[in-house]
């Protein structure tokens, strides 16, 4: 199983949030669920995430305004709106924040999907470190432009680092990716990755993994 995109997802109709965490786990993501903008504020301060899916009309703080202090932060993670209101005045300063499009209700789940996946595919196209593209929406390893096939845990352990690289990886992170963990079993997964796909991996003692930028 490839590893899971992350989506925060703001919203405070509980009905609502769990029809959409249901459907987009169905497709594979992994979703956070908070019912208002300072919850966003303090799980993004210790995660990292692919997309976040807002309400505008939230307690707290609403999410545009929790949008722009993201924004302000230099959180560039891509954004939707969800919201009732869509009226010109509304649209232009939900982008004028930094959002990346709207999600009128009530909406289509289809369509939420449609523009989620075309979304990522923009904003996670491919990474590339020396012979080797990685595509993250799909999770394809390509070295001189041949597929290369990993196993489920390499994959996860592999994605992990080529979304790092440069960036200390914590043990506990790829523990997280392992079906028996242990720090032997790791030892032994990072080091066929290092022969198979010549990857420059440094293990910081007690620490983790990085993969070494060029």
């Amino acid at each position: 199983m490839s590893k899971k995109l992350k989506i925060l997802l703001l919203e405070d109709d509980e009905i609502l949030a769990q029809t959409m965490v249901q459907i987009l786990e169905q497709e594979n993501y992994a979703v956070t669920l908070v019912s208002d903008g300072e919850e966003v504020l303090e799980y993004t301060y210790d995660n990292k995430y692919d997309l976040y899916l807002f309400d505008v009309n939230v307690p707290l703080l609403d999410g545009m305004e929790t949008l722009k202090l993201l924004r302000e932060a230099q959180d560039s993670t891509p954004t939707f709106f969800i919201t009732a209101k869509i009226d010109i005045k509304s649209t232009l300063q939900g982008f004028d924040y930094g959002c990346d499009d709207y999600i009128k209700k009530p909406f289509d789940l289809d369509e939420l999907l449609a523009r989620i996946q075309a979304t990522l595919k923009r904003k996670n196209p491919v990474v590339q470190y020396k012979d080797i593209t990685f595509d993250l929406l799909e999770s394809r390893v390509l070295k001189d432009n041949t597929e290369v096939t990993l196993g489920s845990v390499e994959k996860d352990i592999f994605s992990l680092l080529m979304r790092n690289i440069g960036m200390t990886v914590d043990k506990s992170s790829f523990f997280d990716c392992m079906n028996r963990p242990s720090e032997p079993a790791l030892r032994v997964l990072i080091s066929k990755l290092k022969k198979v796909l010549d990857l420059e991996i440094s293990n910081i003692k007690g620490i983790g993994y990085r993969l070494e930028k060029l």
